[in-house]
């Protein structure tokens, strides 16, 4: 399917002429007109191309506010307020990049979960996996990085709690932290390097990001059915098939997102963060973003000492282990059914994951007291469960509903239509 020979035709002298020195228009034609897709891809698979645009419309309006960003702490907020306020468009800009954020990271767990509801990171497409899974670490990066820059409350003290987090991790912790943040406690040398990297890092999620398509045009897209293409009839062209489909579910996400910006724009933010930030103030409850809640659930449910590792550096590990875990996760599937639609057990662990995530979400942005902590503590177990004991386990001792034959029969069959006959069409038209 990735592989074969190319179609592209130069119809100008110019054309062939650019052809023959730096093909980049059979490159392009290749990978996104004539380059084959399942013919069975629903909307669930137009999350990447959404990812693309996003990642774009966030470095240009990145790049735009940085020429307006002061990077001090004593004029930090304010500079945001000025582009707010005095540069033309300014709010526009900064809308459509915080928002965007939050749009990101929607459209990017609605992509994980995607790939492991149709078994998208078993072999051979281990490496595109994890790929994607660097991605999203450095996402997380520039996310929590770009929290900070305005200057607010949550942004100092957020700051100030999850980087105090490393100096439970032995002998190299409290360096790190220094590293981070260029002293002793969250000040101008932090909000210089996180600005820095904050700009820097979506340029690199952007090298990533080539390599995972590059990746996924050499092992070829999966499908629902998650059977691999055996013929030229299981196989579209990418145009027009899936760039329709992919644009109609772009104009759908992207008036969601123009909803947010022009109408509730600070609904996916936190009020304290538009304080200014005050070391001497602590807010009543401090949480990260929205995406990363989970994560903050997680690390906040390990209360209690594991042998010789205390209760802070165990909620540590327990939440960089969350995200680890994702990386060796090809590994941990042991089913040789790729997708969820044939695994009836599976897929009922997998929608009790999906709601157990949600779940940790909200626990995340509740106070860590009461019940909430018993509650976070059997949703990570839960979160871990499902990777370390129910994948592997499961993939076992389930009885998989039966496969179809091919991609193409599996169409058919939910058109009434049999394959036989629809051969028999195509070989006497």
């Amino acid at each position: 399917m990735a592989g074969g020979h190319s179609t592209y035709k130069p119809t100008s002298g110019i054309g062939r002429w650019i052809d023959a020195r730096m093909p980049l228009p059979r490159l392009v034609y290749d990978s996104f007109v004539a380059y084959p897709v399942p013919r069975n891809l629903n909307y669930a698979y137009t999350f990447g191309g959404i990812l693309s645009i996003m990642l774009v419309a966030q470095i240009l309006t990145g790049v735009v506010l940085a020429m307006h960003y002061a990077a001090n702490t004593g004029i930090a907020f304010q500079s945001v307020e000025r582009i707010m306020r005095d540069v033309n468009s300014g709010w526009l800009l900064r809308y459509l990049h915080s928002n965007g954020a939050s749009f990101f990271f929607i459209a990017v767990y609605i992509h994980i979960f995607r790939g492991l509801y149709y078994g998208s990171y078993k072999a051979p497409r281990e490496l595109l996996w994890i790929l994607g899974c660097i991605i999203y670490l450095l996402m997380m990066a520039t996310g929590f990085m770009g929290y900070v820059l305005p200057w607010g409350q949550m942004s100092f003290w957020g700051a100030t709690v999850i980087t105090g987090f490393f100096t439970a991790i032995p002998l190299v912790g409290e360096w790190i932290q220094q590293l981070l943040l260029g002293g002793f406690a969250v000040d101008n040398p932090t909000l210089n390097r996180f600005f820095s990297l904050h700009y820097l890092l979506p340029f690199m999620i952007a090298g990533v990001v080539v390599l995972h398509v590059w990746a996924l045009h050499v092992t070829g897209q999966t499908n629902p059915t998650g059977i691999e293409v055996k013929s030229k009839t299981d196989t579209v062209p990418f145009t027009p098939h899936a760039t329709t489909k992919d644009a109609f579910a772009m104009v759908v996400f992207l008036a969601v997102f123009a909803y947010f910006v022009f109408y509730i724009p600070n609904y996916l933010g936190h009020p304290d963060n538009y304080i200014v930030a005050d070391p001497l103030k602590t807010p009543a409850h401090i949480v990260p973003e929205w995406y990363f809640l989970p994560f903050y659930a997680i690390l906040r449910a390990i209360t209690f000492n594991i042998g010789p590792i205390n209760s802070k550096l165990g909620g540590v590990l327990a939440m960089f282990g969350s995200i680890a875990v994702l990386f060796v996760v090809p590994w941990l599937d042991t089913s040789r059914v790729r997708s969820a639609v044939y695994r009836p057990w599976y897929k009922l662990f997998f929608w009790l994951f999906f709601l157990n995530a949600i779940f940790l979400g909200w626990l995340g942005s509740r106070p860590a007291e009461g019940s909430y902590v018993v509650m976070a503590q059997i949703g990570t177990l839960y979160y871990f469960a499902f990777f370390l004991v129910i994948m592997p386990v499961l993939g076992l001792i389930e009885t998989p509903r039966r496969l179809p034959n091919s991609i193409t029969e599996a169409v058919l069959a939910k058109k009434g239509e049999t394959p036989v006959a629809t051969a028999a069409a195509e070989a006497k038209s």
